[in-house]
């Protein structure tokens, strides 16, 4: 069984347990956390950083989140919504007046959250290298015709969603969402987590690891989410290894970059599930955290086609978790990030080797299961 370091309380020892047979099988390099009152109950790590398994992965090991950065970006969001700086109920165009072109004057800013805005991918044809291109990319989204009447169906908006939300949050606080979240929210939290990578940083990260050939997303007609490609969402097409490049890293793609660690994930989202004070840092109230769990859809999304529901910028339970006051959201090839506000409890699991197209595979599904039996010890 593969070694695992850090450090896990014994109440926990299953989730130490589920790391280890996962890296003894699927896996190459990940880790774990568990915060409960906002304290690290689990803080773990093993494997190695490399697909040729020759670097381990170290304690302050950082990867590629995919769209588990999603939740910082919802969490800044959530932040301004709570100082009186923006209204979740407010016209994008009030904020974003280029926004209003196409129609889409109706669209909310909460439309955006919750992937309802018909805005799912961009129309125009892009290239990679269009999204290290904030103007380029905020631009021709402004100028597009909603696909649907927003706030009536859902759709989600893999890449898009980041720059849509990213853009308001620039226009509100004249700081790009990279920035804001590092100032405001990483920096006050002392998370090792970051939107736009510093080069400074790069050797410490994980490169990604691609799925095996059966189960590469980009081969078999999906985009960088699972979902199928044929809508437009695969727009532009993303394949794994362009997390490994430079430009990637340097860019700001507040869907799909963000770079950090188990225990970097657990530490910000830990301020939703203790009611918005962690560690002596306060970054919402109470009611401000509430806000995750305001269901604006429930129904079949139609870029997943599967049902969802869908809160102010996170996943909400479907009836799977033991506590119904949970919000999620993962990433490409398996990462997860789980917060339940009742239990007070954030798990958190990030990896280097992705698995198929579906975020929070049966590897991270595992670990938030025992992470709720040792809760109940």
């Amino acid at each position: 069984m593969a070694e695992i370091h850090g450090r896990c309380e014994d109440r926990f020892g299953e989730v130490r347990e589920m790391l280890a047979a996962s890296l003894g099988n699927d896996d190459v390099g990940a880790s774990v956390a568990v915060y409960v009152d906002g304290e690290p109950v689990v803080d773990i790590w093993g494997g190695y950083a490399d697909a040729a398994r020759t670097v381990p992965w170290g304690r302050d090991t950082i990867t590629n989140v995919w769209s588990t950065t999603k939740t910082m970006t919802a969490l800044c969001a959530l932040i301004l919504a709570d100082r009186g700086d923006l209204d979740l109920a407010a016209p994008v165009a009030e904020y974003w007046p280029e926004f209003a072109a196409g129609g889409k004057d109706r669209v909310r800013v909460r439309h955006l959250l919750s992937h309802t805005a018909g805005l799912p991918a961009w129309d125009e044809p892009m290239t990679v290298e269009d999204l290290y291109d904030w103007g380029t990319a905020t631009a021709r989204l402004a100028a597009q015709v909603p696909r649907w009447e927003p706030g009536t169906e859902a759709g989600y908006h893999a890449v898009t969603q980041g720059f849509l939300v990213g853009e308001v949050v620039r226009r509100v606080t004249g700081r790009s969402l990279g920035a804001f979240f590092a100032e405001e929210v990483a920096g006050p939290l002392a998370a090792d987590f970051h939107i736009g990578l510093p080069a400074e940083h790069d050797h410490r990260v994980a490169p990604i690891i691609p799925p095996p050939p059966a189960s590469d997303a980009t081969s078999t007609g999906e985009s960088a989410t699972g979902e199928s490609a044929t809508d437009g969402s695969g727009n532009p097409p993303l394949r794994p290894e362009v997390a490994n490049t430079s430009a990637w890293r340097r860019a700001e793609i507040p869907a799909a970059n963000g770079h950090g660690n188990a225990r970097s994930v657990g530490a910000v989202q830990s301020v939703l599930a203790c009611g918005g004070t962690v560690r002596g840092v306060r970054l919402l109230s109470r009611e401000g955290c509430e806000r995750a769990l305001e269901e604006q859809y429930r129904g079949v999304d139609r870029v997943l086609r599967v049902p969802m529901r869908y809160g102010m910028g996170y996943g909400l339970d479907g009836g799977q978790m033991p506590n119904p006051r949970t919000c999620f959201w993962g990433g490409w090839g398996g990462s997860l990030v789980l917060i339940d506000l009742d239990a007070r409890m954030t798990v958190s699991y990030m990896m280097n080797r992705m698995l198929g197209g579906t975020p929070g595979d049966g590897r991270a599904i595992g670990i938030v299961l025992a992470a709720y039996e040792g809760l109940s010890r």
